[in-house]
């Protein structure tokens, strides 16, 4: 199964599909934590990464869609893929339809995780993250220990320069102008189930479940 969870940052897509991995049999595929895996593998597409990376640019869309067609004709992704964070525009939608159909094979289901914006600022600027280790806590829902020290490895926990209510804002605007088209994509090939992406964390794996298993 090749399938892609789709909704605005904060919806809990990255967290949700960790959880699917083993139960799918299939791997997540970040492009974020790709690209950064190829560039320390040293290839030549790595070098290349590396030249954008560095200067903080924007990998151009041609090699993004290079290093996603070597991860999904790989022996780890044979069966399928979670696709976390790609297609995050209309254009890459249709590559990465060629590249799914070269290989026989197409996106099976994409489940829209819909939570409301201000849910996600209570989210994200609540988030508290270890240095060390990642792991992650919540100031309501998780708190961290007053004394700032992770309870996992003993790391310094901080609150990332990201986690911001502007930052979200804007990455929420950025959502709507852009990658809404994504979804409009595949609404089109009937694949799209919306799921409410709010409650206990079980409680949503479990409407994705029924989502993948829907026809």
């Amino acid at each position: 199964m090749d399938l892609l969870l789709f909704g605005p940052p904060g919806a809990g897509k990255g967290t949700q599909a960790k959880l699917l991995i083993e139960e799918l049999g299939i791997p997540q595929l970040s492009t974020g934590d790709m690209m950064r895996a190829e560039r320390a593998s040293g290839s030549d597409l790595g070098k290349r990464f590396a030249e954008y990376m560095t200067q903080g640019l924007l990998v151009p869309d041609e090699l993004v869609l290079e290093l996603m067609e070597k991860v999904l004709s790989s022996d780890a992704a044979a069966k399928g893929a979670i696709f976390d964070g790609f297609p995050r525009t209309a254009p890459q939608a249709e590559a990465l339809d060629a590249i799914l159909a070269k290989l026989g094979r197409k996106i099976d289901r994409v489940v829209a995780i819909e939570v409301d914006l201000n849910v996600i600022i209570d989210r994200v600027t609540g988030r508290r993250v270890c240095k060390s280790c990642g792991q992650t806590y919540h100031l309501r829902y998780d708190p961290p220990p007053s004394d700032g020290v992770c309870t996992a490895c003993g790391g310094e926990i901080y609150q990332r320069a990201d986690d911001t209510e502007e930052k979200v804002r804007t990455r929420d605007s950025e959502y709507q102008a852009k990658t809404s088209a994504v979804l409009e994509h595949y609404d089109a090939k009937g694949v799209v189930v919306r799921i409410d992406g709010v409650g206990e964390l079980p409680e949503v794996t479990d409407r994705i479940r029924a989502a993948i298993a829907s026809k």
